[in-house]
């Protein structure tokens, strides 16, 4: 077989990014204890091209299992594809890896869960996906189905824990069930200061999965890393999540994919810069162009402005200020900001934070009304810790 890998020149260009801690020892790369886990067993992976080892090579995981002989039977991919490049959205096909000849099932097309038969024949379960900490990155709802699927045909899973590397608490919590969608799956922040494995741990635990079923969960814990610690990605984890800074920006910016103004989009710094066809709005410009991973950008070939980021001078979590002046400065031009609401109020969990800002309440009183649901969902996190918690620092 073929090894799993990405095209040379994606390849290339992934590595110019931001080296990963070198001190840091993912669960992917314990491979011996890996494998006391899949002796003798008939093992499906849910993965994507962020599912590496921190070698120099960045080896595959499932490379690396089937060198060492494991019977890795199917692969289970979710949203943007094995490889990463699909837009955000974009259906994922089930099919056949094209390296290992391995059958690829999509958790991001038809279903979002898989099926009976999907996991019949399947002794164990292996899930390795990079996640940004955010609950609308949708590897945390994919998480949350996968679970509850193996909990039902009693598949025992293994989670190999990565890194927060927006690791802090934010944001509205999503309460009501109208509000539950596949960016807003999880009764949590919109910012939730978890990694994967925490996140299983408290799915299992506090019964959120379908008829409270319990999957028979173990996690593999990362070595060398606590909340807090500074963590940069050694791949893009999605097609336009490419820097420090867009993982960074990424929990505020991503409510203007629900606005009429572009996230960037299309260009070479998405989610690095906002912007909309109108000159009055800011000096910054640039033009969404069709590429790879953002087929149909909004505005597409029209130059749009903006207002110049300086992200460095933001807090960690979501910069309600930015978001609050786009919305003034569109009513001042006659735009309308709010381009997709019911979006608006699924990215955010709730109907209240968009309303919020349509009467004008400032970004400390509409960060005051999530401080006694935050206070709440900090002391069940601390249940579900891992690893020292900020306040051991």
């Amino acid at each position: 077989m073929r090894p799993i890998h990405l095209h040379l020149s994606m390849l290339l260009t992934l590595l110019l990014f931001y080296p990963a801690s070198a001190q840091v020892e993912v669960g992917a790369d314990q491979i011996e204890q890996i494998l006391t886990y899949t002796a003798g067993k008939r093992v499906a992976l849910t993965v994507n091209h962020t599912s590496i080892l921190s070698n120099p090579q960045h080896t595959h995981l499932v490379d690396t299992l089937l060198a060492k002989g494991v019977q890795v039977t199917k692969l289970f991919t979710p949203e943007h594809g094995l490889r990463g490049t699909a837009d955000a959205g974009a259906t994922i096909h089930s099919g056949k890896d094209s390296g290992t000849g391995l059958p690829v099932i999509s958790l991001y097309g038809q279903k979002k869960k898989p099926t009976p038969n999907d996991l019949k024949g399947i002794d164990l379960m292996i899930f390795d996906l990079q996640d940004v900490g955010v609950r609308f990155y949708t590897y945390i709802s994919t998480l949350t189905y996968l679970m509850e699927a193996c909990a039902e045909e009693q598949i025992p899973l293994l989670v190999l824990d990565r890194p927060n590397p927006h690791d802090t608490i934010d944001g509205p919590v999503r309460k009501l069930t109208k509000y539950r969608s596949f960016v807003s799956l999880l009764p949590i922040p919109a910012v939730h200061g978890l990694t994967l494995g925490e996140a299983a741990q408290m799915i299992n635990g506090e019964g959120w999965l379908k008829n409270k079923v319990q999957v028979q969960l173990t996690v593999l814990p990362v070595r060398g890393w606590q909340h807090g610690q500074a963590y940069s990605l050694p791949l893009p984890p999605s097609p336009n999540l490419r820097s420090d800074k867009a993982i960074h920006c990424y929990p505020t910016i991503c409510y203007f994919e629900a606005s009429s103004w572009s996230e960037g989009r299309g260009t070479s710094h998405p989610f690095e810069q906002i912007g909309y066809p109108n000159r009055h709005l800011g000096n910054h410009t640039f033009t969404p162009q069709p590429t790879k991973g953002a087929t149909k950008p909004k505005h597409s070939g029209k130059r749009c402005y903006g207002p110049t980021l300086q992200p460095q001078e933001w807090p960690k979590g979501i910069y309600l200020p930015l978001i609050i002046e786009a919305y003034q400065i569109s009513q001042t031009h006659g735009i309308r900001f709010f381009a997709r609401p019911k979006l608006f109020d699924l990215l955010a969990g709730n109907g209240e934070l968009r309303l919020q800002i349509q009467r004008g309440l400032t970004a400390d009183q509409i960060r005051q009304s999530w401080q006694s649901d935050l206070a709440a969902y900090k002391q069940l996190r601390a249940h579900y810790l891992l690893y020292p918690d900020y306040t051991e620092q």
